[in-house]
Protein backbone atom coordinates (compact mmCIF):
# COMPACT_ATOMS: atom_id res chain seq x y z
CA UNK A 1 0.00 0.00 0.00
CA UNK A 2 2.96 2.24 -0.46
CA UNK A 3 3.20 5.00 -3.01
CA UNK A 4 4.08 4.00 -6.55
CA UNK A 5 7.46 5.46 -7.33
CA UNK A 6 7.77 4.59 -10.98
CA UNK A 7 5.99 6.09 -13.95
CA UNK A 8 4.95 2.67 -15.28
CA UNK A 9 1.21 1.92 -15.29
CA UNK A 10 -0.06 -0.78 -12.97
CA UNK A 11 -0.37 -3.40 -15.70
CA UNK A 12 -3.33 -5.78 -15.52
CA UNK A 13 -4.37 -4.52 -12.10
CA UNK A 14 -7.95 -3.31 -11.79
CA UNK A 15 -7.95 0.17 -10.21
CA UNK A 16 -10.33 -0.97 -7.46
CA UNK A 17 -7.72 -3.47 -6.28
CA UNK A 18 -5.03 -0.87 -5.61
CA UNK A 19 -5.39 1.48 -2.65
CA UNK A 20 -2.70 4.12 -2.81
CA UNK A 21 -2.72 4.83 0.90
CA UNK A 22 0.34 7.06 0.68
CA UNK A 23 -0.63 8.60 -2.64
CA UNK A 24 1.01 8.27 -6.01
CA UNK A 25 4.01 9.70 -7.80
CA UNK A 26 2.20 9.29 -11.13
CA UNK A 27 0.19 12.45 -10.35
CA UNK A 28 1.14 15.99 -9.31
CA UNK A 29 -1.02 18.10 -7.03
CA UNK A 30 -1.02 21.82 -6.40
CA UNK A 31 -0.15 22.69 -2.80
CA UNK A 32 -2.54 25.66 -2.96
CA UNK A 33 -5.72 24.70 -4.85
CA UNK A 34 -5.16 20.90 -4.83
CA UNK A 35 -5.71 20.64 -8.61
CA UNK A 36 -4.31 17.33 -9.89
CA UNK A 37 -2.73 16.41 -13.21
CA UNK A 38 -0.41 13.76 -14.60
CA UNK A 39 3.23 13.60 -13.59
CA UNK A 40 4.07 12.91 -17.24
CA UNK A 41 2.62 16.31 -18.21
CA UNK A 42 4.67 18.10 -15.55
CA UNK A 43 7.85 16.29 -16.65
CA UNK A 44 7.14 17.19 -20.29
CA UNK A 45 6.92 20.83 -19.23
CA UNK A 46 10.32 20.54 -17.52
CA UNK A 47 11.78 18.87 -20.62
CA UNK A 48 10.40 21.76 -22.70
CA UNK A 49 12.34 24.26 -20.59
CA UNK A 50 10.09 25.16 -17.63
CA UNK A 51 12.41 24.94 -14.63
CA UNK A 52 9.58 24.66 -12.09
CA UNK A 53 6.15 24.24 -13.69
CA UNK A 54 3.39 26.05 -11.80
CA UNK A 55 -0.20 24.93 -11.40
CA UNK A 56 -2.16 25.81 -14.53
CA UNK A 57 -5.20 26.74 -12.43
CA UNK A 58 -3.77 29.07 -9.78
CA UNK A 59 0.01 29.31 -10.33
CA UNK A 60 0.71 27.38 -7.12
CA UNK A 61 3.52 24.94 -6.43
CA UNK A 62 3.19 21.41 -7.82
CA UNK A 63 4.39 18.36 -5.92
CA UNK A 64 3.92 14.65 -6.36
CA UNK A 65 0.56 13.52 -4.99
CA UNK A 66 2.25 11.51 -2.27
CA UNK A 67 1.69 11.91 1.46
CA UNK A 68 4.63 13.59 3.13
CA UNK A 69 5.53 13.40 6.82
CA UNK A 70 3.09 15.39 8.96
CA UNK A 71 0.40 15.16 6.26
CA UNK A 72 -2.69 13.13 7.04
CA UNK A 73 -3.79 10.19 4.93
CA UNK A 74 -6.88 10.54 2.76
CA UNK A 75 -9.64 9.47 5.19
CA UNK A 76 -11.70 7.77 2.47
CA UNK A 77 -8.75 5.67 1.29
CA UNK A 78 -7.80 4.82 4.89
CA UNK A 79 -11.38 3.74 5.69
CA UNK A 80 -11.42 1.53 2.61
CA UNK A 81 -8.03 0.06 3.56
CA UNK A 82 -9.32 -0.80 7.05
CA UNK A 83 -12.39 -2.47 5.53
CA UNK A 84 -10.25 -4.51 3.14
CA UNK A 85 -7.75 -5.46 5.88
CA UNK A 86 -10.56 -6.76 8.08
CA UNK A 87 -12.10 -8.77 5.23
CA UNK A 88 -9.07 -10.20 3.42
CA UNK A 89 -7.91 -13.81 3.52
CA UNK A 90 -4.21 -13.05 3.02
CA UNK A 91 -2.39 -9.84 3.95
CA UNK A 92 1.09 -9.31 2.51
CA UNK A 93 3.32 -6.71 4.16
CA UNK A 94 6.26 -6.31 1.78
CA UNK A 95 9.32 -4.15 2.33
CA UNK A 96 8.00 -2.29 5.35
CA UNK A 97 9.15 -2.01 8.94
CA UNK A 98 5.48 -1.70 9.99
CA UNK A 99 6.46 1.15 12.32
CA UNK A 100 4.49 4.13 10.98
CA UNK A 101 0.86 4.44 12.01
CA UNK A 102 -1.90 4.22 10.98
CA UNK A 103 -0.80 2.16 7.97
CA UNK A 104 1.20 -0.29 10.10
CA UNK A 105 -1.89 -1.24 12.13
CA UNK A 106 -3.56 -2.67 9.02
CA UNK A 107 -1.38 -5.80 9.35
CA UNK A 108 -2.62 -6.36 12.90
CA UNK A 109 -6.24 -5.72 11.92
CA UNK A 110 -5.99 -8.31 9.16
CA UNK A 111 -4.41 -10.92 11.43
CA UNK A 112 -6.93 -10.30 14.22
CA UNK A 113 -9.73 -10.74 11.69
CA UNK A 114 -8.42 -14.16 10.63
CA UNK A 115 -6.27 -13.35 7.61
CA UNK A 116 -2.99 -15.12 6.96
CA UNK A 117 -0.39 -12.43 7.63
CA UNK A 118 2.79 -12.78 5.61
CA UNK A 119 5.65 -10.34 6.18
CA UNK A 120 8.49 -9.99 3.69
CA UNK A 121 11.09 -7.62 5.12
CA UNK A 122 14.83 -7.55 5.70
CA UNK A 123 14.49 -6.77 9.41
CA UNK A 124 12.11 -7.52 12.26
CA UNK A 125 8.76 -5.77 12.64
CA UNK A 126 6.41 -5.32 15.60
CA UNK A 127 3.95 -7.68 13.88
CA UNK A 128 6.28 -10.65 13.33
CA UNK A 129 4.75 -12.55 16.28
CA UNK A 130 1.28 -12.30 14.67
CA UNK A 131 2.52 -13.43 11.26
CA UNK A 132 1.85 -16.84 9.75
CA UNK A 133 5.11 -16.45 7.85
CA UNK A 134 8.06 -14.07 8.05
CA UNK A 135 10.38 -14.03 5.05
CA UNK A 136 13.82 -12.43 5.26
CA UNK A 137 14.86 -13.07 1.64
CA UNK A 138 15.25 -10.26 -0.91
CA UNK A 139 11.84 -9.09 -2.14
CA UNK A 140 12.68 -9.75 -5.80
CA UNK A 141 13.35 -13.39 -4.98
CA UNK A 142 10.77 -14.01 -2.28
CA UNK A 143 7.70 -12.28 -3.67
CA UNK A 144 7.29 -14.13 -7.01
CA UNK A 145 7.69 -17.50 -5.27
CA UNK A 146 5.35 -16.49 -2.48
CA UNK A 147 2.63 -15.27 -4.83
CA UNK A 148 2.88 -18.44 -6.88
CA UNK A 149 2.49 -20.54 -3.73
CA UNK A 150 -0.51 -18.51 -2.51
CA UNK A 151 -2.19 -18.83 -5.93
CA UNK A 152 -1.57 -22.61 -5.95
CA UNK A 153 -3.16 -22.89 -2.51
CA UNK A 154 -6.22 -20.96 -3.68
CA UNK A 155 -5.64 -17.72 -1.81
Amino acid sequence: MSSETTRRPLVATPERKVLELHGTARVVQCTHCEERSGMDEALERVAAGEADPACRECGGILKSATVMFDQGLDPEVLTEAVTVARACQVFLAVGTSLQVQPAASLAGMAAESGARLIIVNAGPTPYDALADAVVREPIGTALPALLERIAAEGG
